[in-house]
């Protein structure tokens, strides 16, 4: 009994060493860090599908062509994949040498020496699909109805092939493997008194494939605005195994486990909304929608529809345009939405909770601000346009023209003055600071300019006009007297430049100036009515600045003025007009039987000695020069009678 429990034993330790020996073949493909990859360095990045699109076009062509699973030239023969081609493992390399096998397997993307190359047909083929239906969803003006049919077909072969990837992939991972995986808790279960972690691999493969088939229908029934209790089922089965996958393996596999979770999570409370289980407002889910990743792009554009529609019943009440105390009728519906749209794009950045956000999320706000005003004018100047010669309604869109123009210039002004506060964050740093480049004064000087250009085109838009209106006086002078203050910040970032330079007198005259410009346009905002607190204590502190630093170049002029003769008799009393001092250097042509460098010390920048070009003059004797004065003195005799004489005829002497 002892012998045939051994032999038992025995029998089943080989069957696990060979189930155990099968995993390791069987599961070897992460999904998710092989997905991540790819989107990251081939558009998704960038929100570019087009160019994910084209790069899983190619991945499949070198797939199919290094598998010689091609599917006939001339006639198209479809060849399936099946877990018979799966299974199949292709050994062709095992006739050349080891040193050509370790280049094989290091360029293993071309090469097929694994199984696993098969399930990357089945997987890049969803991608493709599901790539090119995101394309068709991100189209400027959205897709139309015949787009819409072709998207939602995309979307189903992605579905189709995803769903074929879980399958090839759970039939790849036996019974056994699940059923050990699942009662093992990961990374704990004792196999033979050993961990055995190419258990937990696999099932973790396995699980991830399920995630990724589930994703996919839950995209399909999202786009399809049906079914929404199935789309949450499906959301939240690759959420489960997401957060339960996020707990194990290496740190990499749980960081983009959890940010998959974190893309699932707006996808599903707005499939609660949709379903009425959530009480989640709209204004919620914008906020949520401001999150980035590739998975929320369908959600992003989901949400932006649902805007869109909410815009349009909200704009159906709007019939006015309201800006310094003036309202301005509004007739056209597609000018009702665009400045709808801009208004709630301010209304979320003067939220106190958008002071939070990085400046960059910032600059975007305000490009889609100045993007939906410049829709809202187009429409304005189509409308002037087919006016006719109502005068009236002339007046009325010239008014909301003019409304919408200065809000815009309001923007432009806010945008700039965001951008002098990141470059002014970047210019106080230490230069010691290698992470990020240091602003230069230029570049401050820079911006200034255009905030006084910005400044005066508001005023003259403003004052513009035959009737002009005490709230729109008002309103230029508060400008003005802005353009002044960033005429004060301009000259002292102009005064820094030419401080850095080592051009002291300039410098100094510039600091007195920006002192005499901040004090002058100081007094005249205190003395306004609804002065800008924020604007006066940066006039404060840039006064006191000047003042503080026009010392500091009065102070360092006088030094250098000080040092100036010692420097210059110094200066002269090094002077040597034989330059016996200095040691001529010899050229590398004149020492060539001495082993010495012509370089130099690679530290010391210095110019080679090779050879001295151009090449000096040398002495040459000159030619003798020889006069002919015998040449005038002699009679050289008379040669007539050699020269050969024309014979003429009888006709030729009558004419003669």
């Amino acid at each position: 009994m002892g012998k045939e429990s051994e032999v038992s034993t025995m029998e089943i330790d080989e069957k696990k060493s060979q189930t155990a020996d099968q995993i390791i073949h069987k599961f070897s493909i992460n999904v998710l860090q092989l997905l991540k990859s790819a989107q990251m360095q081939h558009g998704l990045r960038h929100g570019d599908y087009t160019r994910y699109r084209r790069y899983c076009t190619a991945r499949l062509r070198r797939l199919y062509k290094s598998l010689k699973f091609t599917h006939g030239r001339g006639k198209y023969t479809r060849r399936a994949i099946t877990e018979s081609n799966v299974t199949e493992v292709r050994y062709f390399v095992l006739i050349i040498p080891y040193i050509i096998l370790c280049v094989c397997v290091y360029h293993s993307n071309r090469l097929s020496l694994d199984p696993n190359r098969f399930l990357h047909l089945v997987l890049y083929t969803a991608e493709r699909a599901w790539s090119h239906a995101m394309e068709k969803r991100q189209l400027p003006d959205g897709p139309n109805a015949r787009q819409r049919i072709y998207l939602i077909g995309r979307l189903r072969k992605a579905v189709k092939w995803a769903a074929l990837f879980a399958q090839l992939s759970a039939i790849k991972g036996d019974s056994r493997t699940s059923l050990e995986a699942e009662v093992c808790s990961c990374f704990g279960c004792n196999y033979q008194g050993k961990w055995n972690k190419e258990i937990i691999i696999g099932y973790l493969v396995t699980e991830l494939t399920v995630a990724y088939a589930s994703y996919m229908k839950g995209n399909l029934l999202f786009e399809q605005d049906q079914n929404w209790d199935t789309a949450l089922m499906n959301f939240k089965s690759a959420r489960a195994v997401y957060e339960e996958l996020g707990k194990y393996g290496d740190l990499e596999n749980q960081v983009l486990c959890r940010e998959r979770v974190e893309e699932l999570e707006p996808s599903i409370r707005y499939c609660l909304h949709k379903v009425g289980e959530s009480n989640i407002q709209t204004s919620e889910l914008l906020d949520i929608g401001n999150m980035e990743g590739p998975a929320l792009d369908l959600f992003k554009a989901k949400l932006e529809a649902v805007m869109a529609d909410t815009r349009s019943q909200q704009a159906a009440s709007m019939t006015e345009f309201n800006w310094l105390g003036h309202r301005f009728p509004i007739a056209n519906a597609k000018t009702r939405v665009s400045i709808l749209k801009a208004q709630e794009l301010e209304k979320d950045q003067r939220d106190p909770a958008a002071d939070s956000l990085p400046a960059e999320k910032k600059l975007v706000i305000f490009d889609k601000i100045f993007a939906a005003y410049h829709e809202a004018r187009s429409c304005i100047r189509n409308d002037l346009v087919t006016a006719g010669n109502a005068e009236n309604v002339k007046d009325e869109l010239n008014g909301l023209d003019k409304a919408v123009s200065a809000v815009l210039g309001q923007r432009t002004i806010e945008r700039n003055q965001l951008l002098v506060r990141i470059a002014k964050s970047k210019f106080t740093r230490h230069r010691d600071d290698k992470g990020e480049k240091v602003t230069k004064p230029e570049e401050l000087v820079r911006l200034y300019d255009l905030l006084i250009q910005n400044t005066t085109d508001l005023c003259d838009l403003v004052s513009s006009g035959r009737d002009r209106k005490p709230e729109e006086v008002a309103f230029a002078e508060e400008y003005a007297l802005k353009g002044l203050a960033f005429r004060a910040e301009r000259c002292f970032y102009l005064a820094k430049s030419y401080s850095l330079a080592g051009k002291r007198t300039e410098a100094y005259a510039l600091y007195c100036h920006a002192r005499s410009l901040a004090d002058n346009s100081l007094q005249k905002l205190q003395n306004a009515n609804n002065s800008d607190k924020v604007m006066i204590q940066e006039l404060k502190v840039l006064y006191d600045n000047c003042r503080s630093n026009s010392c500091i170049e009065h102070a360092a002029g006088i030094m250098e003025q000080e040092t100036a003769p010692e420097k210059l008799s110094k200066g002269v009393s090094t002077i040597s007009l034989t330059g016996a001092d200095k040691k001529p250097e010899k050229f590398l042509l004149e020492k060539l039987d001495v082993y010495e460098s012509a370089v130099g010390d690679s530290n010391v920048k210095g110019v080679p000695r090779i050879a001295g070009f151009p090449p000096a003059s040398q002495a040459v004797p000159r030619s003798p020069i020889v006069l002919d004065i015998a040449f005038n003195s002699i009679d050289f005799p008379s040669l007539e009678n050699r020269m050969k004489k024309d014979k003429k005829g009888f006709i030729s002497r009558l004419w003669r």
